[in-house]
């Protein structure tokens, strides 16, 4: 078995599929799909200058080796990121916890069951220490989650508010301006226009 290439690997149409396949799209060979699918203007009329083809272990090495000249510096961006003393316990099980971000299944890149299982946890921890009969948590960062608040209150306005064409949003002027950017970013196309001024002057 040759196991040196990706491609050789990879579980695609077996050969006596690929006919049954190209008949029942209609055409007669992968050539002809792809001719028919792209349009003549956007398809590349010269060969690609590929360099070598590497094997997946001489590209292992080459990435590696690539990633040995990255340089690490400490960052200063701030705005809004704090400085945060973590205890080694919540450090090691949790943050450097493989279980929290890897893949729970070898072809897919994602770390879905990891992030719920860390909700779940914070949302009891939450409910425990507050005595609420309810919590919830989320993962996304300040500027995603204001967006997201903002399209949910005009998702939800009443059926007056819709017919009074109500699309105005408060943000208070000592917002951070990574969380305005997504805002305006994300404003635009609902038709929502942001209103600024000082949260503690503001008549609701």
């Amino acid at each position: 078995m040759k196991t040196d290439s990706f491609a050789l690997r990879h579980l695609g149409p077996r050969e006596n599929d690929l006919p049954k396949m190209l008949e029942t799209i209609g055409v007669e060979t992968l050539d002809q799909l792809i001719y028919e699918t792209i349009p003549t203007d956007i398809r590349l009329k010269d060969l690609l200058e590929l360099e070598h083809i590497m094997t997946e272990y001489e590209y292992a090495n080459h990435i590696r080796l690539l990633g040995r000249t990255n340089k690490v510096y400490k960052s200063y961006i701030g705005l809004g990121y704090h400085p945060t003393i973590v205890p080694p316990a919540i450090q090691r099980n949790i943050f450097e916890n493989p279980g929290w971000y890897t893949a729970y299944t070898p072809y897919q890149a994602e770390i879905a069951q990891g992030r719920l299982e860390a909700i779940l946890n914070f949302q009891t921890m939450v409910i425990e220490l507050t005595g609420m009969e309810i919590a919830n948590a989320s993962l996304l960062d300040e500027s995603t989650a204001a967006a997201e608040a903002m399209a949910l209150l005009f998702d939800v306005r009443s059926r007056d508010q819709k017919k009074n064409n109500v699309c105005k949003f408060f943000v208070s002027e000592e917002i951070l301006p990574q969380t305005l950017s997504v805002l305006q970013t994300r404003s635009t196309p609902i038709g929502v226009e942001l209103v600024f001024g000082n949260h503690q002057e503001f008549d609701f």
